[in-house]
């Protein structure tokens, strides 16, 4: 960490500022603060947000910034002082900046030939293409009330039937998970929940509820809430989900060709064997 603002120096004559994306030459170049003397832009903000930009994602919009901010004056801080003290010379540091400079490639690459030669038109194209696979199917939603015996389902039909609110009772007397949520089990198939008991609520009318229905968990008093045919979720709330699986599939791709393309001599007999061991002959060892 003590070396980003030397490794950030470095390369970006060489290629890495594009891992800022967009913005432009005069936007990246604004100076946001100073810390000693040096300076910390725009494109600085950028490459923090690259690296660490998924380790704050839970924070407020508003803070993300700031906080990334004061991460880079951190690490300039601390590069600052590893030269004062003469940290950043000898072999170890030139062997850490190859390091750096190694993965800095990769991120490039990965950035470039990965994950933007995915685009959100191809995850349109494809959530279509699934879309139009999938046949419609009943859903129901509904309520139930599990206890131990008939006798008590019974007594919660009786109830039920002098106008007690069935979530209320759901409450009160069911021994199931559902119960704290008034009985509700949201919507499902029917191939979902057991036989028997979607046989009972799938034949219920909306807002009816039923006779004592057995299975291996107890006695069930069902509600049937509503019905309709499923839907797919919306493009938008499984686009991120979409793309992201899109860009796993294209870095397979691509680094298996850079593999076989590659030729890679594992020295170390034990790291060899182990990689043998693990199933990696193919992908690693041509």
């Amino acid at each position: 960490m003590i070396f980003v603002k030397l490794f950030q120096t470095m390369f970006v004559a060489a290629g890495f500022a594009l891992l800022a994306g967009g913005g432009g030459a005069l936007a990246q170049s604004t100076v946001l603060a100073t810390v000693n003397g040096v300076e910390i832009t725009e494109q600085d903000i950028a490459f923090a947000r690259a690296e660490i930009g998924e380790q704050i994602a839970s924070m407020p919009a508003g803070q993300r910034r700031s906080n990334l901010l004061l991460y880079i004056i951190e690490n300039q801080i601390l590069a600052t002082a590893s030269q004062s003290e003469m940290l950043n010379e000898g072999p170890d540091v030139e062997a850490l900046m190859k390091y750096y400079r190694r993965r800095a490639m990769h991120d490039l690459y990965y950035q470039r030939k990965i994950r933007d030669a995915v685009s959100e038109a191809e995850a349109r194209a494809l959530y279509d293409a699934q879309v139009a696979k999938i046949i419609p199917r009943t859903e129901v939603r509904a309520r139930h009330i599990l206890v131990k015996t008939e006798a008590e389902a019974l007594e919660i039909i009786e109830r039920l039937g002098r106008g007690t609110d069935f979530a209320e009772l759901a409450q009160e007397k069911s021994i199931g998970p559902s119960g704290a949520e008034g009985g509700d089990l949201g919507y499902f198939s029917r191939e979902k929940m057991l036989p028997e008991f979607s046989a009972v609520a799938f034949n219920l009318e909306k807002g009816e509820f039923s006779e004592p229905v057995k299975t291996r968990f107890g006695w069930h008093v069902i509600k049937q809430e509503d019905k309709r045919e499923s839907k797919p979720p919306p493009f938008d709330e499984v686009k991120d989900g979409l793309l992201s699986e899109m860009v796993r599939r294209k870095a397979v791709e691509v680094i298996s060709g850079l593999r076989k393309a590659a030729k890679i001599d594992i020295l170390d007999p034990d790291l060899k064997q182990a990689l043998e061991a693990a199933g990696q002959r193919g992908s690693f060892l041509q």
